[in-house]
């Protein structure tokens, strides 16, 4: 028996399929001028239907039957439909990893083009594809433009070394922590237990190691010390590390804090932790899962004028085609065996080819980006001075800008009305403190987009809609 939709989906009446069909049709053949006035309405020419519920889901997700689900029913560029046909305008990029939002045509025609060419979906990592390996080289010739080549894989001080084969972030920003280690072990292990500082706030991947960075799990910790400091505050860091100098391991930052309300980390903080380290041989990493692939530098330390030792990239690597991340390092800390780091899907060759494609788009459109990230940040920050009783401040950067409540209950009420209004952002008003909204747009905004979305906030600021 053949496979079909309606099969697999238990579509026995067809109903689904043509719902999907018809929201992605609407979408397609609707211009964005038309759709944005229409954000926030429902489109009842898409037909109804009944679609499965989420009772076998974990509780954190929702593990609930509901005759009228929220979830997505079809995606095209910046917008989707609800299963409940509302109409919603992507204000953070999927879940941050949508670079380039829903069904890039161009994104689409070059996966349809690399299965036309005989690329795989994936491969062992000891074979790896050409796809992979062009990525490899791609992302070192970002953080070394102009050099030769074989000077450059013979100097083990520079960024030259590519660990490809890791499917998500938390495996990417494992390895780094794993070398980290080994190298703390062969350099300094006379210095006394190893120490990791982190910025209060971070996020570096969900294993045991990382979520300990972030203060979790330390009943099961030994022979390793976890510090965190406040981001920005450079007295703290200089102290920290004075206290602890050969015993430092390693320093991890974002360079934006995605996790933590969008706080942007000073270059000036950075640059200090670079000395630091450089001071006291630890090693410095710079984790852009979250920036990585959304700035027109493609890697966000060249912007930074920074090179940490180790630099991880995920999320929009892909644009959401299939996870795939990249631990760039230099080559005298390549300390790892074979499979001391690796995912099974670590080296997707198809995936490859698409990121090679996301950073031809950046490159191609790098001054766009830069202009339209500066327009919306601006428009964004103007909305604290127009409502100062409500917000203290806009944060973050270009496509990557939030806004700061005075008051939590403020923020969740205000994300509660926005998702109503169908602004799908998310709202950081989970710990002590926190009173964030935050957006992540995905690069193909323009400013009629930034326009319409500042102005949609600012309405629902005016009303104290909530």
């Amino acid at each position: 028996m053949a496979l079909t939709f309606d099969g697999l989906m238990g579509d026995a009446d067809g109903a689904l399929a043509q719902a999907l069909a018809a929201g992605q049709d609407y979408l397609r053949r609707t211009p964005q001028g038309e759709l944005l006035p229409l954000v926030g309405e429902i489109v009842d020419t898409i037909p109804a239907a009944a679609w499965p519920d989420k009772r076998w889901f974990q509780k954190s997700y929702g593990r609930i039957a509901t005759d009228a689900p929220e979830e997505l029913l079809a995606g095209h560029g910046m917008f989707y439909l609800t299963e409940q046909r509302q109409l919603f305008l992507d204000c953070t990029g999927g879940h941050y990893q949508m670079t380039w939002g829903y069904e890039h045509p161009e994104l689409t025609a070059l996966l349809l083009d690399g299965i036309e060419r005989g690329i795989v979906w994936d491969n062992h990592s000891n074979i790896p594809s050409a796809p992979v390996k062009r990525l490899a080289g791609k992302l070192i010739e970002v953080m070394n433009p102009g050099a030769d080549a074989d000077a450059l894989v013979a100097d083990g001080d520079r960024l030259n070394t590519v660990l490809t084969g890791c499917a998500t972030g938390t495996v990417a920003c494992a390895a780094a922590m794993k070398i980290q280690l080994l190298h703390y072990a062969r350099e300094k292990s006379g210095e006394g237990t190893p120490v990791f500082i982190t910025l209060d706030g971070n996020y570096h991947g969900t294993d045991l190691f990382a979520q300990r960075l972030r203060g979790m799990w330390p009943e099961y910790f030994t022979g390793v010390e976890f510090v965190m400091v406040q981001p920005n505050d450079p007295d703290e860091l200089s102290a920290v590390f004075a206290q602890y100098g050969e015993r430092v391991a390693a320093f991890w930052a974002e360079p934006i804090m995605m996790n933590r309300e969008a706080i942007m980390v000073d270059p000036e903080y950075l640059h200090l932790a670079r000395r630091l380290c450089d001071e006291t041989g630890a090693l410095m990493t710079l984790d852009e899962i979250q920036t990585g692939f959304w700035f027109p530098e493609v890697v966000y330390a060249k912007r930074l004028g920074l090179t940490p030792d180790f630099i991880v990239l995920g999320k929009g690597m892909t644009a959401g085609l299939h996870p795939l991340s990249a631990l760039i390092y230099r080559g005298k800390y390549d300390l790892l065996e074979q499979y001391d780091a690796i995912s099974t899907n670590g080296n997707a060759a198809l995936a490859a080819y698409v990121a090679l494609g996301c950073i031809g788009l950046i490159e191609r459109e790098a001054e766009r980006i830069e202009a339209v990230g500066a327009y919306y940040h601006a428009a964004m920050a103007a909305l604290p001075v127009e409502f100062p009783e409500l917000l203290v401040e806009a944060r973050g950067a270009a496509h990557m800008s939030a806004l700061k409540f005075r008051d939590r209950g403020d923020a969740l009420g205000f994300h509660k009305a926005a998702v109503a209004r169908g602004l799908w952002l998310r709202a950081h008003a989970y710990h002590e403190g926190h009173s964030t909204i935050l957006t992540k747009f995905a690069l193909p905004m323009d400013e009629a987009m930034g326009d319409f979305t500042v102005g949609a906030i600012g309405e629902l600021l005016e009303a104290r809609a909530w």
